[in-house]
């Protein structure tokens, strides 16, 4: 299996600001693969068998009814881990034959959400860039922007390796404790750590 040294995986926990990183990245010019959208559209791809799996309300108009799925599989190991077992290799295929169409370039990143949860990437993909949020502050943003209770926002924090953890396995570390434009200057930082190292 090839390797990819001219990749960065963005990754974090849920809550930690990935998307936001990903999305400065982009402002800047870098290609960014998202993992999360490789995966809805594989969900709605494979709508059948979701159905089959699952049951035919967990889909809608040929389309995956994505919250009431995860709603299921945040709340049933077993659920989550059917769904897994059918998607990850789906997702890794995808993401692997999207980064050889940039196999030539200088520097370009992934973001995958569960690097370090699935461990089936490890030996593609060997810079890894946390996002680091604290776990108190992960825990009121997924609150407010998923609209959960205390009590559903940990089960989901949970399933995930704590992020301290994370920082310890990083290539490199953002923090995104503050606001955007102090968030906009880490990536800046970054950027130019990067280009006299890379």
């Amino acid at each position: 299996m090839k390797h990819f040294d001219n990749a960065i995986v963005i990754t974090g926990t849920i809550g930690s600001g990935k998307s936001s990183v990903a999305k400065i990245l982009k402002e800047f010019g870098f290609i960014v693969i998202d993992a999360d959208k490789i995966t809805h559209k594989l969900l709605d791809k494979n709508y059948k068998k979701i159905a089959n799996i699952f049951g035919a309300d967990f889909v809608s108009n040929r389309r995956v009814r994505r919250k009431k799925l995860g709603a299921l599989v945040f709340s049933n190991p077993n659920k989550l881990k059917i769904l897994e077992n059918f998607l990850y290799p789906k997702i890794k295929q995808k993401i692997i034959e999207i980064a050889n169409k940039f196999i030539k370039k200088k520097l370009f990143f992934i973001d995958i959400p569960l690097y370090f949860e699935k461990g089936n990437f490890k030996n593609i993909f060997k810079r890894v860039l946390v996002v680091y949020t604290p776990n108190e502050l992960i825990l009121k943003r997924l609150m407010k922007r998923d609209n959960l209770n205390e009590e559903e926002a940990k089960k989901r924090i949970d399933l995930q390796i704590d992020i301290e953890e994370k920082i310890k396995l990083a290539t490199y570390v953002i923090k995104n404790t503050t606001h955007h434009k102090k968030l906009q200057e880490e990536v800046e930082n970054f950027l130019k750590d990067i280009d006299a190292n890379f």
